[in-house]
C-alpha cells in the first residue's frame, strides 16, 4: 500500500501549491467572468461555502460558485435540487467551472488538486471500515472516481474507487488524472447520477444478512435452523464476501 508519507507527499505538496497558484493567477480573468456570470443569473452570494470533511475527518470551509438558487417551499423548507439548478448552474458544473475557487483550498493546504472528493459531513458516521480510509489523505478538486464516471457512479462505485487511489497513490498516477480530468471537463460526461440532477445523498451501509430464520418458518417446518457445528464429513465453503453498499 503506498502511504502519502515523506518525499512522495512533500513533493505533491509542493506541487499542489506550485499549480494551485498558477491557475489563480491565469485563470483570473476566467474566474472573474464566472463570478460575474453567477451574479446576473443566479443574484447574490456568488460563492457557495459549506463545511466539508478533509483529512482525517478534519473539517475545513470548501468554495465554489454557486449553482444553485436559494429557493423554498411555503413551508420554509428547500427545494428539491432539480427545482433549484437552473440552466446557468447546469452549465457552470457541465464544464467544471463552480470547481474553480477550490484552487484556493489547495493553496491553503485545506485539499489537493488529485483526491478524492469532500463530501457531506453527515456521511461520516455512516461508512464503513473500508469507505473510511477515503480521509487517510486530503480531498482532491478532481480524482480517481472523477475521471472513472463522476457523478455518474453509484455511491458503491464510487467509493471502491476512492479506496483504490488510496492504497495505490503515486505521482505518477496523480498527474495520469490530472491529464484525464481535462479530456472528462471537454466530453462533458458523469455530470449528474441517472436522470437526477445532483448525486442524491448517501443514507449509509445496509446491515448484514442475517443467519437467523424466522420462528413462524421453523415451526412450520419450511427450514431447520441453521447449524453452528456442521455434520461429520460436512465441508463448510469460504465464508460470503462483505455487504456492498447500495447505489450522494
Amino acid at each position: 500500500m503506498q502511504r502519502q508519507a515523506g518525499t512522495g507527499l512533500f513533493l505533491k505538496r509542493c506541487f499542489d501549491v506550485m499549480a494551485a497558484g498558477m491557475g489563480l493567477i491565469c485563470l483570473s480573468p476566467v474566474m472573474v467572468a464566472t463570478g460575474l456570470f453567477v451574479r446576473v443569473t443566479l443574484g447574490s452570494p456568488v460563492l457557495f461555502r459549506q463545511r466539508r470533511p478533509g483529512r482525517k475527518g478534519r473539517l475545513f470551509t470548501v468554495l465554489k460558485f454557486r449553482s444553485m438558487l436559494d429557493a423554498m417551499d411555503a413551508n420554509g423548507q428547500e427545494l428539491p435540487d432539480e427545482q433549484r439548478l437552473t440552466w446557468a448552474g447546469r452549465l457552470l458544473r457541465s464544464t467544471s467551472l463552480d470547481e474553480l475557487p477550490q484552487l484556493w483550498n489547495v493553496l491553503k493546504g485545506d485539499m489537493s488538486l488529485v483526491g478524492p472528493r469532500p463530501l457531506l459531513v453527515e456521511y461520516l458516521p455512516r461508512y464503513n471500515e473500508e469507505q473510511a480510509k477515503r480521509h487517510d489523505v486530503l480531498p482532491g478538486v478532481t480524482g480517481w472516481a472523477q475521471i472513472n464516471g463522476r457523478n455518474a457512479l453509484s455511491w458503491d462505485e464510487r467509493f471502491r474507487l476512492d479506496a483504490w487511489y488510496v492504497e495505490n497513490w503515486s505521482l505518477a498516477l496523480d498527474a495520469k488524472v490530472l491529464a484525464l480530468t481535462v479530456v472528462r471537463v471537454l466530453q462533458r460526461q458523469g455530470i449528474s447520477f441517472a436522470s437526477e440532477a445532483t448525486l442524491h445523498k448517501f443514507m449509509g451501509n445496509p446491515p448484514p444478512e442475517s443467519n437467523v430464520v424466522p420462528l413462524r418458518q421453523q415451526e412450520a417446518g419450511a427450514v431447520s435452523p441453521p447449524s453452528a457445528v456442521p455434520a461429520s464429513g460436512e465441508r463448510r465453503g469460504p465464508p460470503p464476501p462483505p455487504a456492498r453498499a447500495p447505489v450522494a
